[in-house]
């Protein structure tokens, strides 16, 4: 297919273009014929001028020299060929980027050095691997960039040679030791990157002697002391990022005050404290969080003319919140500290920019000032958890593009105001916990963009609105705890995460316009008044996975309901369950005869035998109604319209029959795992070997697969990877309403039934650790696909196979391909992945992003860590998780206490991972780290 591409491309430069004029030197135009021929898959026209190839640039009218070669992303794994390359002495600019080398010739380095002219070198995103090389000539070059690769070993005299080198990007390797100082001789280093490595110890000073220093990038490393002081001598340095390390100390008086700064990132260190200096009027974005900074915000530090983002979130800042900002700000972060006083009301008067505002879990006291509603581009609204009281301001009701208003756990009373509605591009909206009386304003439902809706322990009363219904978009909507009555009006049937309506004042039979909930995993009805039978359709909702109808007045016998879902019906005395013991005979009774006992025996005998019965047509008709099967036959197999095998292995070609796989596909009884997205069937092959063969609904929207080509185009490119803790399919077939893939067989299932079911036992310490380097090692192999990252739409433990205990493989990486987000109907959960993974950026945009597979992941871990699924009860995982890890000492009671127990490493070793995990689910994208170095925290921690 790239040949193609190339030759197309090829065609469009001769064909449209006008020929070169000139010709390339002879010497220049053979060393490129030469070339063209060790380069297998290349499509350049040996019959062609040279300077018409792709990827070649000649200097311009003349065409008699090569000025740059760029063959990025041309698949390209033997570097025999660059040696070659060197014998052209006009060259300025080589990029490889892109391509699978993993070691270039040292002749290259002997050669190509020797080209004076040569100032740019590209071998960024490939697969090198072993020491840096030494560049003892290459005095000309101005440009060096061996980011994305595996480069390891420590750095002293490599980089020595260096006289004009101005770049240098050796960012995401595995370089240890000391960070490198000597950048060299001439002292003209504009770009030092050399972020995402494993480099210790301190910085050097010397690096603050490099004046000409534009940008400096340490971040994700594990460098600890202070910053040296020398760096405020930086008179042009526009951006200096030490995101995630372990630096302490203050920060140096003067650095936030030179001129020039405009990017200033230190987040996830140990500092204790601000500067006191003026901050510059070119800085843009301040980001000090998840440190341990103490004392108060002063005025200045707010005031910068320029100043964009400050985020100051998770230190232990006191004092009240400034008086006074920057006109310019768009994002304010100061939540997770120990501000206190009242929010002043002159601070966001003159701030038009500003868009999102976060001042929760302080102590802030008083009235939200209504003169918040004065800022017409706030988005995002957060003053929840802290002491907060009075009424919600009407003013409020202006913020007309507010999507997330929380202002959960406060004291806040009143109404709810009746024209709620006008906040119609809300997508969060949180007041539960509070003391808001009143009824629930029916304008809520003029909110048509809401997902989450939660106003719980407060003190409405009323009806749910009629309209609720009307809330197409809804995931979770939680009213419990609230003085509610009467009858509860069709809910909105796309709610996935949570309904509670617990601690209410319902009554009369639970009804049934419940029953429409489908995508439904947790109902609480608990601590009503419902009475009556509970309804059999409770039972064969599909997604429901919590059912909570404790504390009612509920009678008869509970239906069946499927294995994973948890029923609690306890405070019902009437209420038994299908597999309780009948009530025993009252000693009382036993004088009226042996005739009655007799007769009931067998009374009891004849019912046994026809439940048994019973109970096995009911299984059986059970099983058809939850794969929504209409007959018991089995179905014909699908017609193959197409089938091509992707692997190269011997075995599995010779083993994979699309014959018997699509008999297999044919019977119910064969299906082993259902997704949100997909259906699993195990197949059995003539050979006796297993394979998995995931359904894809050809006819469903979402899923671009109206054009085969383009289908068989992406799913060839995901069957040409490899990596042990990826599921990779191995073939496809097409059928005409389906595509059906083919993986090797994991025989543990998913990780989720082992983790959360009877085999969870068996998972130690050892192989859970095994399972979280297996997932990370394959996420930072998707992370770091050398043509474009490979996102996951749905990461869960529903999603991971497991070969062994030990043997992990992240599955349904094709989702990413061959869905199309913009074809769901605007429906989050259609796309979003699972209930518990979502990270919470998604509840106000629909694109997939690496920081949202982070987090995923790091639910997963936490999954791991707690033995808790990733939705319990209603409350999500990593809500839990973050709340209760705020107190240190609450730490060891967050891990599996079966495995912590085990013996103090393993206890020290889960505590670190749960440093990690902390870390992917954080609260806003940008603070949470790369899967690279992900990878890297949770391998050095044994």
């Amino acid at each position: 297919m790239k040949s193609s591409i190339y030759g197309i491309s090829f065609f469009f430069l001769f064909c449209i273009f006008p020929l070169v004029s000139g010709q390339l030197a002879s010497n220049q135009s053979n060393t490129m014929i030469t070339v063209s021929h060790q380069l297998a898959n290349s499509s350049w026209n040996v019959e062609q001028n040279p300077c018409l190839w792709v990827g070649v640039t000649c200097n311009a009218p003349h065409n008699d020299s090569i000025l740059s070669l760029s063959l990025s992303g041309f698949g390209l794994s033997n570097s025999s060929f660059l040696p070659l390359l060197c014998q052209i002495n006009s060259l300025q600019s080589l990029d490889f980027s892109s391509n699978l080398f993993n070691s270039i010739p040292v002749e290259f380095f002997n050669t190509c050095g020797e080209i004076d002219g040569l100032k740019s070198l590209n071998f960024s995103k490939n697969k090198l691997v072993g020491s840096l090389p030494t560049f003892q000539k290459f005095v000309g070059l101005e440009s060096l960039d061996l980011s994305f690769n595996s480069l390891n070993g420590s750095i002293d005299s490599q980089l020595n040679g260096f006289s004009a080198l101005k770049s240098l990007n050796l960012s995401f390797n595995s370089f240890t030791g000391s960070v490198p100082s000597r950048l060299g001789k001439s002292r003209v280093l504009e770009q030092l990157e050399l972020s995402m490595n494993s480099f210790t110890g301190e910085i050097a000073s010397e690096i603050g002697e490099h004046g000409n220093l534009i940008k400096i990038d340490l971040s994700g490393n594990h460098l600890n002391g202070l910053i040296p002081e020398s760096f405020v001598n930086l008179t042009k340095l526009e951006t200096l990022i030490l995101s995630s390390n372990q630096l302490h100390g203050a920060i140096p008086a003067g650095l936030l005050g030179i001129t020039t700064l405009q990017r200033f990132s230190a987040n996830q260190n140990n500092f204790v404290g601000l500067p006191s200096t003026n901050t510059s009027m070119s800085l843009k974005i301040l980001d000090l969080s998840y440190n341990k900074i103490t004392g108060r915000i002063l005025p200045q530090l707010l005031l910068g003319s320029n100043l964009q983002t400050v985020d100051l979130s998770y230190n232990m800042l006191t004092g009240p919140v400034p008086v006074t900002i920057s006109s310019s700000l768009v994002r304010l972060r100061l939540g997770s500290n120990n501000l206190s006083g009242p929010i002043p009301s002159t601070s966001f008067v003159s701030s038009p920019n500003l868009t999102y505002l976060e001042l929760d879990n302080n102590s802030l006291t008083g009235t939200i000032p209504p003169q918040i509603g004065s800022n017409p581009n706030l988005a995002l609204l957060n003053l929840a958890q802290n002491k907060l009281n009075g009424t919600l301001p009407d003013e409020l009701l202006n913020l007309t593009q507010l999507e997330v208003l929380k202002l959960q756990l406060n004291e806040l009373s009143g109404e709810i105001p009746n024209q709620i509605g006008r906040l119609n591009m809300l997508s969060v909206l949180n007041i539960s916990w509070n003391s808001l009386n009143g009824i629930i304003p029916p304008s809520i439902s003029n909110c048509g963009k809401l997902i989450n809706l939660n106003l719980q322990n407060n003190g409405l009363t009323g009806l749910i609105p009629d309209a609720i219904g009307n809330l197409k978009f809804l995931l979770e909507l939680r009213l419990g705890e609230n003085k509610l009555h009467g009858g509860i009006p069709d809910m909105p049937q796309k709610l996935q995460i949570s309904l509670n309506l617990s601690f209410n004042n319902f009554d009369g039979p639970i009804p049934k316009t419940l029953s429409q909930l489908n995508d439904l995993e947790v109902l609480d009805l608990s601590n009503n008044s419902f009475s009556g039978e509970v309804p059999d359709f409770l039972g064969t909702l599909p997604s429901l996975s919590q059912l909570v109808l404790s504390n009612n007045q509920l009678y008869g016998v509970l239906p069946q309901f499927k294995r994973n879902v948890s029923v609690n019906i306890d405070g019902n005395p009437q209420l038994r369950r299908t597999q309780d013991n009948p009530p025993v005979l009252s000693k009382k009774g036993k004088s009226v005869g042996v005739t009655i006992v007799i007769t009931f025996a067998a009374a009891v005998l004849a019912v046994v035998v026809v439940a048994i019965v019973f109970l096995l047509i009911s299984r059986r008709l059970s099983k058809v109604n939850e794969e929504q099967l209409q007959s018991l036959e089995v179905l014909s197999p699908p017609r193959v319209i197409q089938g091509n095998m992707l692997t190269a292995n011997g075995v599995h070609r010779s083993n994979i029959d699309f014959t018997k796989a699509m008999e297999a596909v044919a019977s119910p009884a064969n299906i082993v795992l259902k997704t949100r997205f997909s259906t699993y069937y195990k197949a059995m092959m003539p050979s006796g070997a297993s394979y998995y063969v995931k359904k894809l609904n050809w006819s469903d929207k979402i899923f671009q697969l109206g054009s085969p080509d383009k289908f068989e185009q992406e799913i060839e490119a995901l069957g040409k990877l490899s990596n042990s803790n990826i599921m990779i399919p191995l073939a496809y077939v097409l059928t005409v309403d389906s595509a059906y893939l083919f993986y090797e067989f994991s025989p543990k299932g998913t990780l989720y039934d082992i983790l959360h079911g009877s085999l969870k036992s068996s998972l130690d310490w050892a192989s859970r650790y095994s399972i979280a380097v297996g997932v990370a090692q394959g996420l930072a192999f998707l992370h770091g696909c050398t043509s474009s990252p490979i996102l996951l739409i749905d990461l869960s433990s529903r999603s991971i196979m497991l070969k062994s205990l030990k043997e992990p493989q992240v599955g349904d990486i094709e989702l990413c391909k061959v869905i199309d987000p913009s074809k769901s109907n605007g429906s989050l959960s259609t796309v979003a992945g699972s209930v518990g993974y979502i990270p919470p950026e998604y509840a106000y945009t629909m694109r997939v992003t690496m920081a949202g597979n982070v987090y995923s992941f790091g639910v997963v871990l936490l999954e791991l860590l707690t033995g808790k699924a990733a939705v319990s009860e209603g409350t999500e995982l990593a809500k839990w998780v973050l709340s209760n890890s705020v107190r240190p000492n609450k730490l060891d009671h967050i891990l599996d206490f079966s495995i912590s127990r085990t013996s103090l490493v393993v206890r020290n070793q889960m505590l670190a991972v749960l440093k990690v995990a902390l870390a992917c689910v954080s609260g806003t994208p940008e603070s949470r780290p790369k899967m690279k170095s992900v990878l890297r925290m949770i391998l050095n921690v044994r």
